[in-house]
């Protein structure tokens, strides 16, 4: 019997293109809101016994609601497992305190989903390119993690777009092991920026480790906001000798124009993000090419 997928409100474009590519069967629902802005939702296709998938993300308050009402809905209506699939985890950069008395966001949502009723087969979350790889270790009870690797799709991306000699790049230090990771897979070299502290948030580049001069610079970052550190690091690459730019990331928030930022700055020639993120449905732009990952969550599934 096939596996029923389901999706939240944002989400419904990549639960099209996976229903497209793989075998599985379209869940239904009624979504109607109360003149209250209160949500309603009813799930319209019979789901006890059945193995169950939701695509949703935590891109929002009120998405992470959204996913964590119905997917407690469909085990407790006697699903007989349940997949999460959550290709943009948000609040990633609360993921530990650092001042007295911070809020850990990334956990409490952990600790939120993890409360989702055990199915009779069990529960799995999955996560895509975690921003910090210790998040998948806040779930608890009945709730198991997957940490998915988007990597096939960026080293695809890297060597169309690279040529054949070509650095792979990090926008600082705190990026360089995963960015190495890929130089590697890619027999390329690594680069990454060296930067010294001034005073509060202000820096200043101390040094580049590696080459580039002359040569094509793949920056990659596996999440980007508004874009203003690609931009800092895309001039500090440029300074350095580098003769074309292009970035790829796994999720593109692209908030405050970043996409319009990232291209009137006049340092990058094309920006690659993956369609975690529902902002990357809202570019029509030869600048940005946006890669699917409706096939990598298929095979997973």
């Amino acid at each position: 019997m096939k596996k029923i997928l389901f999706h939240t409100k944002a989400y419904k474009y990549l639960a099209e293109k996976i229903l497209a590519e793989s075998d599985f069967e379209k869940g239904e629902l009624e979504l109607n809101y109360f003149t209250d802005g209160e949500r309603y939702q009813r799930i319209l296709t019979p789901i006890e016994g059945r193995d169950v998938i939701i695509i949703g993300g935590t891109v929002s308050d009120e998405a992470t609601m959204e996913l964590f009402d119905l997917a407690c809905s469909l085990a407790s209506y006697g699903a007989n497992s349940l997949a999460l699939i959550v290709p943009y985890f948000g609040y990633s950069t609360m993921e530990r305190a650092v001042l007295p008395r911070e809020i850990v966001t990334a956990k409490t949502r952990a600790r939120l989903l993890s409360a989702i009723p055990k199915c009779n087969r069990g529960n799995k979350i999955f996560l895509f390119d975690l921003h910090s790889e210790g998040i998948q270790y806040y779930f608890e009870n009945e709730m198991y993690p997957v940490h998915i690797y988007c990597k096939d799709i960026v080293l695809k991306a890297a060597r169309e777009y690279g040529g054949s000699d070509f650095v792979m790049a990090s926008t600082d230090a705190g990026r360089a092991k995963w960015v190495e990771s890929l130089a590697n897979d890619l027999g390329v070299n690594a680069a990454f920026i060296l930067k010294r502290r001034l005073k509060g948030d202000h820096t200043e580049v101390s040094a580049i480790n590696a080459d580039v001069e002359g040569k094509t610079v793949i920056i990659y970052d596996d999440m980007i906001r508004s874009g203003g550190s690609i931009i800092n690091a895309a001039q500090t690459y440029k300074n350095a000798g580098a003769t074309d730019i292009v970035v790829i990331t796994t999720h593109g928030l692209f908030v405050n124009d970043g996409v319009q930022k990232l291209k009137n700055c006049g340092l990058i020639s094309k920006l690659i993000c993956t369609d975690s993120h529902p902002n990357t449905q809202c570019f029509n732009d030869e600048f940005i090419e946006v890669r699917s990952l409706a096939s990598l969550i298929g095979e997973v599934l």
